[in-house]
C-alpha cells in the first residue's frame, strides 16, 4: 500500500510569504503546524488545510492511498514502542547523529523535541536527564523551567533525520522516495533504523522541480508552479505526463512548460493507438501507458494544445462556442459529445489564452522582405481549391518562403507568428490555417500588411 505521511506536527519556524494574515502565524510561531491557525480561515488549522488540500489533488488524480497526520500517529500510539527504544538507544542515535552536525549544535543536540506544556511551541532544547524506566526525559522549559515528558503519546517529536528512521521501523516502510537533495540524509536515517532495531526501506531519489529562472521551488516563496493552476490550464493527463519523464532529471515547472507537455502527452497517446492489437508493440515503452494505468482511451484529440491556442488567438475566440464553429468547419460531424478530450483541451485553451497569451501578445510590422513574402502567401492561398487540406497548404507556406530567400527557412515561420500572431513561435502554419479557414488567414495577412495588427 501506499502512504502519504504530513509532517504536520513539525513546528512552524518560518512564515511563508505567500499567505494571508501572516501576523496571526507569527503569534503562532513555533507551535505545531497542526496547532497553528488557519490564514484562510477554512479549517480547524494550518495543517488541516494543507492536508485538505494534498488530498484532494491525490483524490482528484485517483491515488490509492492511506492518509497518515504526523500528529496523530504520535497521538495515537503508533510510534511508542519505537521512541521507547529511542530513549533506550539514545547514546547509539547520537553516535549516528552527532558527528554530522556543527560543533555549536553538537553541544545542544537532541533527538526529542518535547512540546511545551505552557506555550505548546516544539521546543529545541538539550534532553538534561532520560529515565529509561519510566520513559521520560527533562528539559529546561523556557516558559516553564525544569519539565518532565513522557516521550510517548505525542508528548515529544523527533527531529527529522531520526523521526524517518522512527516512521520507517514503526510502520515497516520499505520503499521511499525523495529529492536528490536528501541523498545523505537518507544515508544518515538508514544507519538509524538500523539503530532501532528496523530495516531501511529501498530508496528512490529524483530530481528537483526548479522554477523558470532555475531556482530551486520553495514552499514558503511560493514560487514555481503550483498542481491547481497547472489544472487550470492542462489536462490532468498532461501533468500526469510531465511528471512521469525523466525523473532523474531536473525539471523546470512554470507556465510556459504546460502547452509543451500537452501536445507532447497527445503525440504518445496518438502513438500508443497506432499500435494497438498489434502483438510486437511494447506497451510498457508508452508513456501514456502508465499515465493512464494501463487503460489509455482509444480516442486522442485530431488538433494539438497549440494549435488550438493560436485558433484562440487569431479568432479572439472568448467562448467555446465560438471555438467549437470553427473546429466543425475542420473537422464535419465533430462535436463536444463525440470529442471529449478536444472538448476539455477547449477549455484549457482560452484559460491559457486569457491570462498568459493575450496580456503579453505583441504584434510587429513585417519587413520588406517579409511583406512581400506574406503577399506572395496571400496569392497562394487565394489560388487553392475550397477544402485543400492542411498539408497542400503547408507546402505553399514553404514554397512562399523559399521563392522569397528566406535562409534559414525558419526565420520565414518565426516572422509569420510574430507578425500575424504577435509571438514568437506556434504550431504548422498549414494546420493553423486550414483550421482557421483560409479567406480569414488571406484576411489576417491583408490586416498586417496594412498595419492594423501592429497598431491594436
Amino acid at each position: 500500500k501506499l502512504i502519504v505521511f504530513s509532517d504536520d506536527m513539525d513546528g512552524l519556524r518560518k512564515i511563508p510569504d505567500n499567505v494571508p494574515n501572516r501576523e496571526m502565524l507569527e503569534e503562532d510561531r513555533d507551535k505545531p503546524v497542526s496547532s497553528v491557525r488557519d490564514p484562510f480561515g477554512e479549517h480547524e488549522s494550518f495543517a488541516h488545510h494543507n492536508n485538505a488540500r494534498l488530498r484532494a489533488f491525490l483524490d482528484g488524480f485517483g491515488f490509492d492511498y492511506e492518509f497518515k497526520s504526523s500528529t496523530e500517529t504520535y497521538r495515537s500510539g503508533q510510534f511508542d514502542e519505537v521512541l521507547t527504544r529511542m530513549l533506550e538507544r539514545f547514546d547509539a542515535v547520537q553516535a549516528v547523529m552527532l558527528p554530522t552536525l556543527g560543533e555549536e549544535r553538537r553541544a545542544t543536540y537532541s533527538p526529542f523535541l518535547p512540546i511545551s506544556p505552557v506555550s505548546g511551541k516544539v521546543l529545541q532544547v538539550p534532553t538534561l536527564e532520560r529515565d529509561v524506566a519510566k520513559g521520560t526525559i527533562v528539559f529546561d522549559d523556557p516558559d516553564g523551567g525544569r519539565t518532565e515528558l513522557p516521550v510517548t503519546g505525542g508528548h515529544v517529536k523527533i527531529q527529522w533525520r531520526p523521526d524517518w528512521a522512527v516512521r520507517w521501523t514503526a510502520l515497516e516502510v520499505d520503499f521511499e522516495a525523495s529529492g536528490k537533495d536528501l541523498i545523505d540524509s537518507v544515508r544518515v536515517s538508514d544507519k538509524l533504523t538500523k539503530a532501532l532495531g528496523g530495516v531501511p526501506p529501498v530508496a528512490f531519489h529524483y530530481e528537483l522541480f526548479m522554477d523558470e529562472n532555475n531556482q530551486k521551488i520553495s514552499k514558503s516563496k511560493g514560487n514555481g508552479l503550483t498542481m491547481e493552476e497547472w489544472l487550470r490550464y492542462g489536462a490532468p493527463e498532461s501533468l500526469a505526463y510531465y511528471m512521469y519523464q525523466s525523473p532523474k532529471s531536473a525539471k523546470r515547472l512554470f507556465f510556459d512548460v504546460i502547452p509543451k507537455a500537452t501536445d507532447e502527452y497527445l503525440q504518445q497517446l496518438d502513438a500508443y493507438n497506432r499500435t494497438r492489437g498489434d502483438a510486437n508493440a511494447v506497451a510498457l515503452d508508452n508513456p501514456a501507458w502508465h499515465v493512464h494505468r494501463g487503460a489509455p482511451p482509444e480516442q486522442g484529440s485530431p488538433v494539438s494544445f497549440s494549435l488550438l491556442l493560436n485558433l484562440v488567438s487569431a479568432a479572439d475566440a472568448s467562448t467555446k462556442d465560438i471555438l467549437w464553429g470553427f473546429i466543425r468547419n475542420y473537422i464535419p460531424g465533430a462535436t463536444p459529445e463525440n470529442q471529449p478530450l478536444l472538448d476539455r483541451l477547449s477549455d484549457y485553451a482560452i484559460n491559457y489564452y486569457e491570462d498568459f497569451v493575450k496580456p503579453s501578445k505583441t504584434f510587429r510590422l513585417a519587413n520588406d522582405q517579409e511583406a512581400a513574402a506574406m503577399a506572395d502567401l496571400a496569392a497562394r492561398f487565394k489560388a487553392l481549391p475550397p477544402g485543400a487540406d492542411a498539408e497542400a497548404i503547408q507546402n505553399e507556406v514553404f514554397e512562399a518562403g523559399k521563392a522569397a530567400g528566406f535562409e534559414p527557412l525558419r526565420t520565414w515561420f518565426t516572422a509569420l507568428y510574430e507578425v500575424l500572431l504577435g509571438q514568437s513561435q506556434g504550431p504548422r502554419f498549414g494546420s493553423f490555417a486550414a483550421i482557421f479557414g483560409l479567406d480569414r488567414t488571406v484576411a489576417l495577412i491583408e490586416q498586417a500588411l496594412a498595419g492594423d495588427l501592429a497598431k491594436a
